[in-house]
């Protein structure tokens, strides 16, 4: 794992960083709004934006219009926002446990989620005045309770909850968790196609509802972590010499812990299983940039964000009409990334 350079990178090379990402956000976001079955020149697409902002009404199509303001609009901001959650989780993840192979799914969490969603589903029960909502806070509600599980084990295992353990606790209950959802997907009848799509990851069909449910926990988990920057550098040395520098190893590894699992169980119950965000665009941003945690954090988020925008609009274009799960085309991309990771890591290792 890299860790945080004593000497400090160019203010110059971090800026022209935060330019490169932000100019790849917007391209991201203005092929996703003007590509699909039907096509929106990018001229058309800043009229309608224009018009909607200030109120004035120029020559725009009304279909035009719906398609890019109701349908394809939210579902960009819901794939930015899932793929910013994972990614700057995944940044904190890798930094607290000093490995470039963890993610938010290491502790469980996102099992945890799934969980939540699928006995939501099986079950077909809804909570009185949440209606829709009650599969997305479930899956938040058993999200938290997993990591409450995850740490409560961890620490009657080991008082002083090293990072070993917290790990192997994690693996521990993603296996069990995984258990108890395949049990159900077993025992699943109608319900069964409705819970595999879901698992697979998607933000199809899915309106400002769901950007309202998760922007709250968005905002607050990454103003924590990007908090615990400082933190976060101190510790990739180690524990004992973050103490040293006088930083609350324990304090600071549960806040970087909740806060992370709060993104990742928000991002997989408005979204549904979307891996290797979380593990590609944290490593790709520390070789580019650096591994101070000041800047991976903020520029995990817009990295994050263009990827899931782009990997949602392959995934709806790619064999139109039919549309592939979003999951899908991460996990095809992710796995050989993780594969070259873990081959580096070993070279390294080595030499």
């Amino acid at each position: 794992m890299q860790k945080p350079s004593t000497r400090t990178y160019s203010a110059n090379r971090i800026w022209f960083g935060y330019l490169l990402s932000s100019i790849f956000l917007f391209v991201a976001f203005c092929l996703a709004i003007t590509l699909g079955s039907v096509q929106v020149p990018l001229k058309e697409m800043l009229q309608i934006f224009w018009g909607t902002l200030f109120g004035t009404h120029g020559e725009t199509n009304e279909m035009m219009k719906t398609i890019v303001i109701d349908i394809r609009f939210p579902r960009v901001v819901l794939a930015a926002l899932v793929g910013a959650s994972l990614a700057i989780a995944g940044a904190s993840f890798q930094g607290l446990l000093k490995n470039p192979l963890a993610d938010p799914y290491t502790l469980g969490v996102s099992s945890g989620a799934s969980v939540g969603a699928v006995m939501t589903i099986f079950l077909g029960f809804t909570i009185p005045g949440l209606g829709n909502f009650t599969l997305p806070v479930v899956s938040i509600l058993a999200a938290l309770l997993t990591l409450i599980a995850v740490l409560g084990f961890a620490r009657f295992v080991e008082r002083s909850m090293k990072m070993e353990t917290i790990i192997l606790t994690g693996i521990i209950f993603s296996s069990f968790l995984g258990s108890i959802l395949s049990l159900m997907i077993a025992l699943t009848g109608e319900e069964l196609r409705q819970i595999i799509s879901w698992l697979l990851g998607s933000v199809s069909m899915r309106g400002w509802e769901y950007i309202r449910l998760i922007a709250p926990f968005f905002i607050l988990g990454s103003f924590l972590l990007m908090w615990n920057a400082r933190e976060l550098n101190a510790m990739a040395f180690g524990e004992e010499r973050a103490h040293h520098l006088g930083v609350n190893v324990q304090v600071r590894k549960y806040f970087v812990l909740a806060s992370g699992s709060m993104l990742t169980g928000a991002a997989v119950a408005v979204s549904g299983t979307i891996g290797f965000v979380g593990l590609v665009v944290p490593h790709m941003v520390r070789m580019a940039w650096g591994a101070d945690h000041r800047h991976v954090l903020p520029l995990s988020v817009l990295n994050g964000a263009s990827l899931l925008i782009l990997c949602d609009l392959v995934a709806r274009t790619i064999v139109a009409p039919t549309e592939l799960p979003i999951g899908v085309i991460t996990a095809l991309l992710g796995a050989p990334v993780f594969g070259l990771i873990l081959i580096r890591q070993r070279r390294e290792r080595r030499g």
